[in-house]
């Protein structure tokens, strides 16, 4: 018993409560603990902890920028994190359901879901370029090893000698690939891999505005992942916590692998040191600042409303205090190993070129599919190392596309919530798993990776920033800190921590504002190389970014119109209070001051109770009433009969006088 109790502690019981299965049978838990904290790794790691977190490294002074990266994490990531997670957990609703904490502020919800749709569209054609990579990696030889192919260029210049494509040609390009070196260094080389990728994958067109055709290929490959992506969701959390035994654990066997094939390579060390080695003297550039807030606030997913959702599945009293810091370190160690694998393999390729290891850095869509796919090719057995790599890109993809659709299913079930939609959900993950397809085919085109990148720079910049502020001001300011801390406390069984408390009601809110400025400081126009983006394009973009934010005013002067009072005052206050439904999901968890009032408002106070159960109550209660008036009028009528005849029932005995 005593171990029972123990345990319940640890798992954030609250201290003399039994531990027992809370199971919610109207929107399912997680199967266990393990599988919330796989898929909460599985969403917060994802591509740009491999493309982008290296880069901003050695970009920003080395291993200098790991100071104000983890100092960052401190202070806003996991105090967000936390945040986030005891909010979905406490309410036990998806992004748009926890807003009866203050219904003026639903807008943030709804913006959560545009934010999430955008990322949703164009993340899942990241994963299905990678998907096509990976199926054409299973070959003798990498497609992208030489310049002797249709798509190519009289530019192009190959980083592997002639002699391993055939060796009958040996004697005829031993002059060609001695000076390959020679053209490197003099000009800036085109890689048959960069041709790969932009002629012959892309075919990428001149202009934003001319789509050309449809990439049947790579609309094959969408197609393959949206099924991949329905399928691991078909039953919800359910089937999902299932599936992110292999997909968020694996990345991290094919992590090491390759680290392990790295570290082994002539200049991988140089390679490293370039990633690692400090300028301290940048430490003191608000710039540096600045990305590493940036970068911690965009790779744990903060206000895409993902973060809810899932915690949202989690028992009502799990320790999500836990779970926060652990998810939190995970991500960020994740990120920092990443750039050992990275950086290992880019100094291999730099020490086989003779170049400096800034020549073949580089960041996002270009280090996945053009400078580490080329690495690549220098090593024996390449087509392995290349399954491996883009195996890895895959199922890192994944684990935040599964979060992504999971969000916008949940938002939509919890605002219908009938029955027929619960039951139903299969249909709304199928419905939404269609709608992302086909408004992801735009992306396919010959100016799909213009429009890819447009999205990527915009529709999730500053408008996740605005969200996240909202929501911290929100919580603390409007429902009130006080009010918030003895929810925390009420379900984990403690209160948290003063440093959580200094850090939500202050500090986090002053970064939020800061990266937000850095955000709009910094702000360059969008480029793809050397191509520059027409105005028009800019202003679909900032349309985009502005789509998610707009959903904050105008629902809040929706719901104050609605709202009773006599003043713009009045209503102003009941617009913000909150919602008499708020509070825990289930009614053995409503306690304190969120017990029911009164017999008659029982059902009030038990907003999301089994509907079935609450009519049978009422119906008992009903035939209750029904025979207590039954058993009142025949009292009444053999007291009649008693003061008629001066006897009790003697019409029903044979023998009177007896």
């Amino acid at each position: 018993m005593e171990e029972k109790q123990f345990a319940g502690i640890l798992n954030g019981a609250v201290p003399g409560e039994p531990v027992k299965k809370d199971e919610n049978s109207r929107r399912g838990n997680w199967g266990n603990q393990i599988e919330f904290v796989l898929t909460s790794v599985g969403y917060a790691v994802g591509l740009g902890n491999v493309w982008r977190f290296p880069y901003l490294c050695y970009r920003n002074g080395g291993g200098a920028f790991m100071l104000p990266y983890f100092i960052m994490l401190v202070f806003c990531g996991i105090p967000l994190f936390f945040l986030e997670l005891s909010f979905g957990q406490f309410a036990s609703l998806g992004c748009l359901g926890v807003w009866k904490i203050s219904p003026m502020f639903k807008g943030v919800g709804y913006g959560m879901m545009v934010v999430s749709t955008y990322i949703g569209i164009y993340y899942n054609v990241v994963i299905c370029i990678a998907f096509y990579y990976f199926f054409l990696s299973m070959t003798n030889l990498l497609p992208w090893t030489y310049c002797n192919n249709p798509w190519n260029t009289p530019d192009c210049s190959g980083v592997v000698s002639s002699y391993q494509l055939n060796a009958s040609l040996a004697n005829a390009t031993s002059s060609l690939v001695a000076g390959v070196s020679e053209v490197v260094n003099r000009t800036k080389r085109t890689s048959p891999s960069e041709e790969y990728w932009k002629h012959y994958v892309l075919n990428i067109s001149d202009d934003i505005g001319n789509f050309g055709e449809v990439r049947l290929p790579i609309l094959g490959c969408l197609a393959v992942s949206w099924t991949v992506v329905f399928l691991c969701l078909i039953r919800g959390v359910k089937s999902s916590g299932k599936v992110v035994y292999f997909t968020a654990t694996f990345p991290y066997v094919v992590l090491t692998i390759l680290f392990i094939r790295g570290i082994t390579l002539d200049g991988a060390i140089n390679g490293i040191k370039y990633y690692l080695t400090p300028q301290w003297q940048k430490v003191l550039d608000a710039k540096v600042w600045g990305d590493a807030a940036s970068q911690i606030f965009y790779s744990l997913g903060c206000a895409w409303g993902g973060l809810i959702t899932m915690a949202s599945y989690n028992k009502f009293h799990n320790n999500c205090f836990r779970d926060s810091i652990i998810i939190s370190i995970t991500n960020c160690a994740t990120s920092v190993y990443a750039g050992f694998v990275i950086f290992s393999i880019l100094g291999f390729m730099a020490h086989h070129l003779n170049v400096p290891v800034s020549e073949v850095a580089d960041h996002g869509p270009g280090l996945a599919f053009v400078a580490y796919p080329e690495a690549l090719t220098l090593l024996p057995i390449s087509p392995l190392w290349s399954l491996l790599f883009f195996f890895m890109l895959i199922l890192l993809g994944l684990g935040t596309q599964f979060c992504l659709l999971e969000t916008l299913v949940t938002a939509i079930v919890d605002e219908i919530g009938t029955d027929w939609i619960i039951k139903n959900k299969t249909v709304v993950t199928l419905s939404v798993a269609i709608a992302g397809f086909l408004l992801g085919v735009p992306l396919t085109t010959q100016a799909g990776i213009y429009w890819l990148l447009l999205m990527d720079n915009y529709a999730a910049s500053f408008s996740l920033v605005i969200i996240s502020c909202i929501m911290c001001i929100c919580i603390m300011y409007i429902y009130g800190h006080r009010n918030y801390f003895k929810d925390v406390e009420m379900m984990l069984g403690f209160p948290p921590p003063l440093f959580f408390k200094v850090c939500w009601r202050f500090i986090s809110p002053v970064i939020i504002s800061f990266i937000l400025i850095f955000t709009v400081i910094q702000y360059k126009p969008i480029t793809y190389n050397d191509y520059v983006y027409p105005g028009w394009s800019l202003a679909i973009g900032f349309a985009m970014a502005l789509s998610s934010v707009v959903c904050i005013p105008i629902y809040a002067l929706y719901k104050i119109s609605k709202s009773p009072g006599a003043t713009f005052r009045e209503r102003l206050k009941a617009a913000c209070r909150a919602h008499p439904k708020w509070g825990p999901a289930l009614q053995e968890h409503r306690t304190g001051r969120y017990a029911p009032m009164a017999s008659e408002d029982t059902v009030e106070a038990r907003p999301l109770k089994e509907k079935d159960e609450l009519k049978e109550e009422q119906k008992e209660k009903e035939k209750e009433k029904e025979e207590g008036k039954e058993k009142e009028r025949k009292d009444e009528i053999s007291l009649t009969i008693q003061g008629s005849n001066g006897s009790t029932n003697t019409h029903n005995n044979p023998n009177p006088s007896a």
